[in-house]
């Protein structure tokens, strides 16, 4: 069976999404994405990738996530997806770059420094 594997990660969340020829049926850790993704914006974020490259009806998704919370796991299927169509077919990258659906956010959780309430936040301060 001929598939192709992308890893996509966001925050805490990791997601391995597995490109199989189909009929655009998505999956996610066994149930379907519409179960599984709650809020409407993660299910357009998922789907994003696959719209851009009018690739919807082309493939099954399969998904196994793990950690962080939603929208994190959301954006770490995204960005799977993305991976893996380059890998499908190179010519798709350009107009995935250029949505910016190829690039990995950056942000994480700031740890909590010590002495201090939080990774910011400090207890207050008393003059006398």
């Amino acid at each position: 069976m001929v598939q192709n594997l992308g890893t996509g990660r966001r925050k805490s969340a990791v997601a391995r999404v597995f490109l199989r020829p189909g009929n655009g049926k998505i999956t996610v850790n066994g149930r379907e994405a519409e179960s599984y993704f709650t809020t409407q914006s993660a299910r357009t974020m998922i789907k994003q990738p696959l719209l851009a490259t009018e690739t919807m009806d082309k493939f099954d998704v399969l998904v196994t996530t793990m950690g962080g919370g939603s929208t994190g796991q959301a954006a770490a299927v995204r960005l799977g997806i993305a991976r893996a169509l380059c890998e499908f077919n190179i010519e798709l990258r350009g107009k995935l770059k250029s949505l910016g659906l190829l690039t990995r956010d950056p942000r994480a959780h700031e740890r909590k420094k010590y002495g201090q309430k939080g990774a910011r936040k400090r207890f207050q301060f008393s003059k006398r």
